[in-house]
């Protein structure tokens, strides 16, 4: 993939050529006791490898990034090239399933298949029980409040903080116990709190494990925040986005958020 790279950019690159160190002249640094560097995402899963390594192929979709990853090494998958991953355009036969894991009222679910298949992906929806087929080796979008969610093996991760999941948000619980559900915390690209979204907000996020597919998740404190998740997915909205909220009034937050703004 490098060399479809330097065909439309200007590179230089390093450990044997690799990987890449600048395009256009801007590189990877450290200033302000702060790491910068390029990754880049094949489909919308974080490359594991160097670009020296990877093939392309139609239908790929390719995203350079150039971030701060000092407090968040990895950031595993994203939703930036939706309908990828699950679309699996240059996949042939090697395709995986894709299944709604629906752990709330169905109703946001169906709108997550409809969406799924307006892109031309085939989903399934499954319940969130023991029941449930094993989910290993498909690509899971998880639909349901956070209180049902949070105990999924992947989902978990958000709690554990961007360092771990990738993801520039959390949960938290209203300052003086007060309110239903918890607020939606959106971060900076340092893991602070950058925007308090409130218990309506809904979150639309993909996190990974291993080699695990992706799990994409569609949640929020309350029905309401969990439709209006599901409502996030269309190319325009989540176009080179990490992941993305949605307030009860206003435009969509992407994520990591700039600090110092409120939203209700």
């Amino acid at each position: 993939m490098i060399r479809l790279l330097d065909r439309e950019a200007d590179i230089t690159t390093r450990y044997g050529g690799g990987f890449v160190q600048s395009i256009e002249g801007l590189g990877g640094t450290e200033r302000d006791g702060r790491s910068y560097d390029w990754f880049f995402y094949m489909n919308g899963i974080e490359s594991p490898v160097g670009s020296a390594e990877v093939r392309v192929h139609g239908g790929d979709r390719v995203w350079w990034d150039y971030r701060d990853w000092t407090d968040a090494m990895r950031v595993p998958a994203v939703v930036g090239s939706w309908p990828e991953p699950f679309l699996q355009a240059s996949a042939g036969a090697d395709r995986v399933p894709v299944r709604v894991v629906c752990a709330g009222p169905k109703a946001p679910c169906g709108v997550a298949q409809d969406r799924l298949a307006d892109a031309g992906v085939d989903a399934s929806v499954e319940p969130d029980s023991s029941d449930a087929p094993d989910d290993s080796a498909a690509m899971r979008l998880l639909v349901g409040p956070w209180d049902e969610v949070r105990h999924d093996r992947v989902a978990a991760q958000l709690d554990a903080g961007p360092g771990t999941s990738g993801v520039f948000a959390r949960f938290e619980s209203p300052a003086g116990g007060g309110g239903s559900g918890e607020d939606l915390v959106a971060l900076d690209p340092a893991g602070r709190p950058a925007r308090e979204l409130g218990s309506h907000a809904g979150l639309l996020a993909a996190l990974g494990e291993g080699d695990d597919p992706p799990t994409w998740l569609a949640t929020g404190s309350d029905g309401a925040a969990v439709r209006r998740a599901v409502g996030l997915l269309d190319e325009k909205t989540l176009g080179d986005r990490y992941a993305v909220a949605a307030v009860a009034h206003g435009a969509p937050v992407p994520l990591p958020a700039s600090r110092g703004e409120r939203s209700g």
